[in-house]
């Protein structure tokens, strides 16, 4: 049958655009025994996959130019030659940016579509983005109620989490996002304390110190750049540092120049942790239960950023630089 998927044409300078993606169209062989032929519905786009189109060394290997990109989805059995999986049964996996995958069951995770969420829950609150926000936060970040929060990309994937589990811990909660919209849906459909728009702010720095007297115990960075510097410069003797994402970098050609915090850092005993999701992966199984437990008792909203369309998904991608997303990206095939 034939199968259309996308690849990498060339590797990116600077921000990615279309001309480094390519559409093909191949020939899919039959599943052979013990395999299964998948309908991808769902595909997750990130921004970590920047650092894989460029070709050096990072904790993910490169993406091969001229073969498919790969990521986080979702899909639908169609056949199967496996008795662990029948036709119609939802799965989960790391897969090809194409529209059908052949794949064999032990690099799949069936997931239950019956638990009254949407499917697609699985590849944000329920999947990697939820494990991300709440590992990250309640092992490292440690929010004690009463503590100040602040969460940089706050309208993104992760952070929209973040701000509400520390809302749960009983923490005061600062968001940092990039437009009025998604200010306004921090404070008023998530709960949030305040929020900063980092766009139109004169002074992130003393805007942060006049909303914020009490200081700043955890920061959860999804951005780094000038906000990560703007918060260092008002952080509490003991805080803890989360090094989540430095989505504000990923296009770099070479490492900005910045302050140098260091110094900060040692005067206030402050601890900083850069951390993947895969380093908790001993914990997922708690992080998925008490998740799925906060969504059935209405304790954690969430939105996403459904993009509709195979050939979309590139442009979905891009979106991620420029704040097109509110809430996770997923690409509906």
């Amino acid at each position: 049958m034939d199968n259309r998927q996308i690849v990498l044409a060339s590797r990116p300078t600077g921000v990615p655009d279309d001309t480094n993606f390519r559409i093909e169209t191949v020939s899919l062989p039959e599943p052979g025994n013990g395999q299964i032929l998948l309908a991808q519905k769902y595909l997750s786009v990130d921004p970590y996959m920047r650092w894989r189109l460029s070709d050096f060394k990072s904790y993910s290997a490169p993406y091969d130019l001229d073969e498919p990109i790969s990521g986080l989805g979702l899909a639908q059995v169609v056949e199967s030659n496996s008795p662990h999986l029948k036709k119609g049964d939802w799965v989960k996996g790391l897969f090809p940016w194409a529209e059908y995958v052949i794949a064999h069951t032990d690099a799949l995770t069936k997931i239950d579509d019956k638990i009254g969420v949407p499917v697609y829950r699985y590849l944000d609150v329920l999947g990697f983005v939820g494990y991300t926000a709440y590992c990250g936060l309640t092992t490292l970040g440690k929010p004690k109620p009463g503590e100040t929060v602040v969460v940089s990309g706050a309208a993104g994937a992760v952070g929209l989490l973040v701000g509400q589990i520390a809302k749960i811990y009983g923490c005061n909660v600062l968001g940092i996002a990039g437009t009025n919209e998604k200010i306004n849906l921090l404070l008023n459909e998530y709960d949030f304390d305040e929020a900063i728009n980092y766009k139109t702010s004169e002074n992130i720095s003393q805007e942060l110190a006049e909303k914020l007297p009490q200081g700043i115990d955890v920061y959860f960075d999804n951005v780094g750049g000038e906000i990560t510097d703007a918060v260092f410069e008002n952080i509490n003797t003991n805080a803890r540092i989360l090094i989540c994402g430095q989505i504000s970098q990923y296009n770099d050609d070479k490492p900005e120049m910045g302050p140098r915090f260091l110094p900060v850092v040692l005067k206030k005993t402050a601890t900083i942790s850069g951390f993947l999701a895969s380093q908790f992966a001993h914990q997922f199984g708690e992080a998925g239960k008490k998740l799925t437990q906060w969504i059935l008792e209405g304790k954690l909203k969430y939105t996403e950023t459904i993009v509709e369309g195979f050939d979309q998904i590139p442009n979905a991608f891009l979106g991620l630089f420029s704040g097109r997303n509110t809430g996770k990206m997923i690409v509906k095939i």
